[in-house]
């Protein structure tokens, strides 16, 4: 999909560069199945993980206000399993901005001390735009 660049991009690119410079675990991969990326911590940085996620993202949903969320979210969180209780999602704008809704999904694991991040953009294969810049941002490559 082609979109035409928007100025109004520039504050949703402006607050994940500031979640990448302030994420406490380790780097960021690329998710082929969820077409976003991802980044895996222990449970000794989750306070300041929901801290750099909360500075990035405006809405947060969980089980229980997942219906309220855009339905772009929701198909997000359908296509990763669903939102089950102890997970959340996140938009960074309640609404698309400018045809884009930057989504994150937080999903702790079954051992109970691993927590996994995705952050993406709903609705673009790995090669649109402005996914290109998005990864440059988390210094990501899809190869």
């Amino acid at each position: 999909m082609r979109l035409r660049p928007s100025p109004d991009w520039e504050p949703i690119f402006a607050a994940l560069a500031t979640l990448k410079r302030e994420w406490p675990a380790r780097g960021w991969s690329w998710d082929t199945r969820l077409v976003c990326v991802t980044s895996s911590f222990a449970g000794e940085f989750v306070e300041p993980a929901r801290t750099a996620l909360k500075k990035a993202f405006q809405a947060e949903y969980t089980s229980k206000t997942l219906t309220t969320a855009h339905p772009y979210l929701q198909e997000v969180a359908e296509r990763a399993g669903g939102v089950r209780a102890n997970q959340a999602a996140y938009a960074a704008t309640p609404a698309p901005i400018a045809h884009l809704l930057v989504f994150g999904l937080w999903w702790p694991w079954n051992d109970q001390e691993t927590i996994s991040v995705r952050v993406g953009i709903a609705k673009l294969e790995a090669n649109d735009d402005p996914y290109p810049r998005f990864r440059e941002i988390f210094g990501v490559s899809v190869y």
